[in-house]
């Protein structure tokens, strides 16, 4: 028993010494009428895993949005360095998307076809972290969609994120 709990005791410790950070990308929110909240666990000084979740709230009409009315992109990320201020970072990341693709038909309305796939992509950006914990990032990125042509091609990546790290 002493055993179980001394495994259990240092597996927990070893999440509440890492860093961990959330942030909302106010880019999309301000620009678009969408919500991208995201969670991010640091492995080591170079590099981390999170987890992003997109919520599209524009009408199927509007004349600039993302395509995706829902998108969950797991990712990884190495930073360049082990400035704590400045960090530079390359992400991989796997975007699960869904959403509703417009059929065009000659004489008749316009449909629209339901979809969800998922996308492979990279990104890049840069992070600035306070010593408060205030953090700013600026990613950019793009991911292909693999399984499915009834959605679009491409998926975008794209953010101006502000959060806490602690």
């Amino acid at each position: 028993m002493k055993k179980n709990l001394i495994i259990f005791a240092v597996f927990l410790s070893s999440f509440v010494q890492a860093q961990q950070e959330v942030s909302v990308d106010l880019g999309d929110a301000l620009v678009m009428k969408t919500l991208e909240v995201s969670y991010e666990y640091y492995l080591s000084d170079q590099s981390s895993v999170g987890l992003s979740g997109l919520f599209n709230f524009n009408g199927r009409n509007s004349d600039f949005r993302y395509k995706e009315e829902n998108m969950v992109t797991p990712y990884f990320r190495h930073y360049f360095t082990t400035n704590s201020t400045w960090n530079y970072f390359g992400e991989i990341f796997m975007g699960i998307n869904s959403g509703e693709e417009e059929i065009k038909m000659l004489g008749s309305p316009n449909q629209y076809e339901q979809y969800t796939d998922g996308a492979l992509g990279v990104s890049i950006g840069s992070k600035y972290i306070s010593n408060g914990g205030f953090v700013v990032s600026v990613l950019g990125g793009i991911g292909r969609n693999l399984f499915t042509d009834k959605s679009p091609a491409v998926v975008p990546r794209v953010g101006l994120n502000v959060g806490y790290r602690f």
